[in-house]
């Protein structure tokens, strides 16, 4: 049984790979939560590595609770964004040992996904919204678009005065019939405010309302479900699993929407599926950036029985994400006919850029003796 040996980290302020070589000289590659990377790379070796060095690489889930156990007094999200490292290197080793994808060690196969374009702007008109969605439709076959209403956490307080009526329509209207329309409030209304702006998406045909309501206040989500007949999604921001048994209980949401890399990797992503499906409720992870997240999703949605139609994918570039561009070699996420489709190779199925890990700042924490 190989043991973890090495454990390297390769960050910058918002990215952090992780780097997992056992002792028999096998490797994986995975990646913590992105944004404030850095810090999350201190954690990593601070409070993630020394439980993890020496261990059996059998069993993925156990590890990941075990080392949970050990920080037991510093629960939270750094925590999970730096289990996640450690986890999705695990899954990646486990993958290139069995030759296989992810995806298959999981019980499903490579095959295309239907994505949707997910945009992340609310500096942006109305029209010209409109415009870059029917750009991409013509050109990558999209037909499934999330765009964004209310004000991150605002309060009630639009973007600017009108934004979210004027948005609504106008893109709901461009995008016209047969394409999914999803729109994201980022914690933004109160549930009444909420539920007025539900009123406006279910008359133009939107099916996917996300975090109406400030996310940590389940139960003013849930009245905002119970009031209206399209789906209210949500939970991208939670990593504590009673809080999600505590969601699904309640019926909070009708779709729930946990992030691999934000619940501290794929093996307690699982158990947040395993939760929707005892309650018969979809899944659809929250992958809003173009780094080993959505990969990972990728693989994911290629295998559960509960899985939402689509998969999440950022249609933001070098003007909005420029740490984005470079971590892979290829293109991973390329879109044709509205699909992508999931790495048929082994472990996640793509390979760093060099040069991105060359200009990384770098860590090791490496097993004594």
């Amino acid at each position: 049984m190989s043991r973890i040996a090495r454990l390297e980290t390769f960050s910058n302020t918002y990215v952090c790979f992780v780097k997992l070589t056992t002792d028999s000289g096998e490797i994986g590659w995975g990646q913590t939560s992105t944004y404030h990377a850095d810090i999350t790379a201190t954690i990593f070796h601070r409070q993630v590595a020394p439980w993890a060095l020496g261990a059996p690489t059998d069993d993925i889930g156990g590890l990941v609770a075990r080392i949970e156990e050990r920080e037991h007094k510093f629960p939270g999200s750094y925590r999970c964004r730096a289990l996640a490292g450690l986890d999705t290197a695990l899954w990646d080793l486990h993958g290139r040992r069995a030759g296989k994808p992810v995806v298959e060690l999981l019980g499903g196969r490579p095959r295309r996904l239907r994505a949707y374009g997910s945009s992340m702007k609310r500096d942006i008109r109305p029209e010209a919204e409109a415009e870059r969605f029917l750009r991409l439709r013509d050109r990558h076959g999209f037909d499934a678009f999330k765009w964004r209403v209310g004000a991150e956490c605002g309060r009630d307080v639009d973007e600017w005065p009108g934004r979210t009526e004027a948005i609504v329509p106008v893109v709901a209207r461009a995008l016209g019939e047969g394409v999914a329309k999803l729109v994201d409030a980022n914690s933004g209304f109160s549930p009444r405010r909420a539920i007025e702006v539900g009123r406006l998406l279910e008359a133009e045909g939107i099916g996917h309302f996300e975090e109406p309501c400030p996310y940590w206040h389940l139960e003013q989500t849930r009245e905002v479900t119970a009031a209206l007949a399209l789906d209210v999604t949500g939970g991208e921001q939670d990593w504590d699993l009673a809080i999600w048994a505590r969601m699904v209980e309640l019926r909070a949401v009708d779709v729930l929407q946990p992030d691999v890399m934000y619940m501290g990797g794929l093996a307690r992503t699982l158990e947040v599926v395993r939760l929707a499906a005892a309650a018969g409720l979809p899944v659809t992870p929250h992958s809003a950036n173009l780094s080993l997240v959505t990969i990972c999703t990728m693989h994911l949605l290629g295998a559960i029985g509960n899985a939402g139609p689509y998969l999440e994918l950022s249609i933001e570039g070098s003007d909005y994400y420029p740490w984005q561009d470079g971590l892979f070699r290829g293109d991973p996420f390329a879109v044709v006919d509205g699909h992508v489709t999931i790495p048929a190779e082994p472990g996640w199925g793509v390979e760093i850029e060099p040069r991105w890990l060359e200009a990384a700042s770098y860590q090791l924490s490496e097993a004594g003796p």
